[in-house]
């Protein structure tokens, strides 16, 4: 043990949105029980890459009596990782559930009449299962969507996702480096012309705009963002564009 500098994290602030592990090159944090945590002293050096990801302060140094930095096994702990995601399996290949498909929509239909169709124009939808180089991102103006954004909008269809393909994810509850990895190869693949980003209002949602950042970093691309912010009860209450 030796007294260093090494990442305090305050758990009243925590809620857990996982901006800070995205940030983290020594895969030091992770969220447990809703809180981002140090899962092992010895992978943080204390320089305080996460802090700048933290949208609500959570995260300071301190100095204490820790573990010395491990930098020898912060790369076991890389190369552990990566070897972990290297054996899930290719399911937007694999799974005939995840199967590429392309559907042909009439246009809206007259909602008075009671008939409104789906505006979806391929499946899968999820991040994770779509394809890099599926054939509807080509060139396209994509939508990366947060989870409940479409239970909370009521004319999500016709308002948003008429005439453009769809990704859907969970910046809080699934994983942002995958997320970040995923939508870095669709950018370089695909050639997406622009990127409209739904998120809900909620601090832990916004971290969708901190995968996608970093996704066109990865990339070494970058494309014309729009982000839309909707309250928990379905109005759009703020749009920014970069």
């Amino acid at each position: 043990m030796a007294v260093r500098k090494i990442v305090k994290i305050d758990e009243e602030k925590c809620d857990g949105c996982g901006q800070c592990i995205v940030d983290c090159p020594e895969g030091a944090l992770q969220i447990i029980d809703g809180k981002a945590r140090v899962v092992k002293e010895s992978y943080c050096d204390g320089l305080g890459a996460c802090i700048g990801a933290c949208p609500r302060d959570a995260i300071t140094i301190e100095q204490r009596e820790a573990e010395p930095f491990d930098e020898k096994a912060v790369k076991q702990h890389m190369a552990e990782a990566r070897r972990q995601k290297a054996k899930l399996p290719a399911l937007e290949c694999g799974c005939p559930g995840s199967a590429v498909r392309e559907m042909r929509r009439p246009s809206p239909a007259d909602p008075s009449a009671g008939d409104v169709p789906s505006q979806l124009s391929h499946w899968p939808v999820q991040l994770t299962l779509v394809p890099p180089n599926a054939p509807f991102l080509r060139e396209a103006d994509l939508l990366l969507v947060a989870d409940c954004v479409p239970f909370a909008v009521a004319d999500f269809h016709a308002r948003f996702l008429q005439g453009h393909p769809v990704v859907v994810g969970c910046p809080k509850l699934d994983d942002p480096q995958a997320y970040v990895g995923k939508l870095a190869q669709i950018l370089q693949q695909s050639s997406i012309r622009n990127l409209t980003i739904l998120h809900m209002e909620v601090p832990c949602c916004t971290g969708l705009c901190m995968i996608a950042k970093r996704a066109m970093e990865t990339a070494g691309v970058s494309v014309p963002v729009k982000e839309i912010t909707v309250s928990v009860d379905g109005r759009v209450i703020a749009e920014r564009e970069s």
